[in-house]
């Protein structure tokens, strides 16, 4: 029993010794590193290089001659506009389904500065300098794959739009501008099949209440 207790005793002492020693008078030093590997392994800061071995950085790059998953590559430059007109065609057909969707995505993302009626009288007009009309001849003579482009890479104060809408989301929007288009200026033809049809343009209902002022709460 003696010799068991003399052996806890031991034990316990020199626990506390080691404990002790551990310890350090300042908090920003460590006397004994019982595991120094866990404190001082190999990894490295945020985008920074390996002093031994300046290949080995933080920042990993791509490897040569990959693309991630989900990278859909676009081989246009901004400022190019003559490629996009001649080489980027719309797959959609222009189809009610298509025109609504089109019609949705727009009162999304374009009615705030294009207005309802693509007419450039958004309602951040005059806070904000109006943007051109959709609605003129420069416009209509425009291909399709320039304005995708434009919707897809942004000119003057519009943004890309890339990250907001797919692909199909902007060749939808392209056919509902060109039905915007077509209903400033309507042709004798569609006049006649508006009275015969007795159809309605209900472009009006896309128009936002701004009539009423809102102020942030406080809190």
């Amino acid at each position: 029993m003696k010799s068991k207790r003399l052996l806890v005793s031991l034990f316990l002492s020199v626990t506390i010794i080691m404990l002790s020693a551990s310890c350090s008078k300042t908090k920003g030093k460590t006397e004994l590193q019982y595991m120094p590997d866990m404190a001082k392994g190999p990894a490295i800061k945020a985008q920074q290089v390996n002093a031994s071995d300046p290949l080995y950085t933080s920042l990993r790059g791509p490897v040569p001659g990959t693309i991630s998953a989900d990278f859909d590559p676009y081989p246009f430059a901004t400022v190019d506009t003559v490629g996009p007109a001649k080489l980027l065609f719309n797959p959609l057909p222009r189809t009610m389904q298509v025109l609504q969707a089109g019609r949705k995505y727009y009162n999304t993302y374009c009615i705030v500065c294009h207005g309802y009626k693509g007419d450039g009288q958004g309602y951040i007009v005059p806070k904000f300098p109006a943007p051109p009309s959709l609605l003129t001849e420069k416009i209509s003579n425009w291909e399709d794959g320039r304005i995708f482009h434009i919707i897809t890479k942004g000119r003057g104060n519009m943004p890309s739009y890339s990250e907001q809408l797919s692909p199909e989301q902007r060749w939808a929007i392209i056919h509902y501008v060109r039905a915007l288009l077509r209903a400033a200026h309507p042709t004798p033809e569609d006049l006649n099949l508006l009275k015969q049809e007795k159809l309605e343009i209900l472009f009006y209902q896309d128009q936002p209440d701004t009539s009423s002022r809102v102020l942030w709460p406080k809190k």
